[in-house]
């Protein structure tokens, strides 16, 4: 596999650039980028905030599992449900788009 050729003794960092270099790899990790924000923003506020994912999952009335896959990136929410986890938060939901 591709990916076990780039981590024989690699750093984050250098395996990241190498695989980077790749133009089919880079345009799927750009595509991701704001998904992966997202869920850093959404696990940086509970962590601020003193919440456990099964106390953010009573609070918008889910379940502990679904803020675990949200995090984990295994889930793709509906705009409904990140405006509930944003309230919870103490946080609003802006969502843009812009130019290229």
């Amino acid at each position: 596999m591709l990916y076990r050729k780039y981590m024989q003794k690699k750093t984050y960092r250098q395996l990241k650039r190498e695989l980077l270099k790749d133009k089919k790899i880079k345009y799927a990790y750009e595509k991701l980028g704001p998904e992966f924000a997202m869920i850093e923003m959404i696990i940086k506020k509970r962590i601020e905030r003193g919440l456990t994912q099964k106390e953010l999952a009573r609070k918008i009335g889910t379940k502990q599992s679904a803020i675990s896959r949200l995090e984990s990136g295994t889930y793709n929410p509906s705009i409904s449900f990140l405006q509930k986890v944003g309230e919870a938060l103490g946080a609003k939901l802006k969502i843009s788009l812009t130019e290229k």
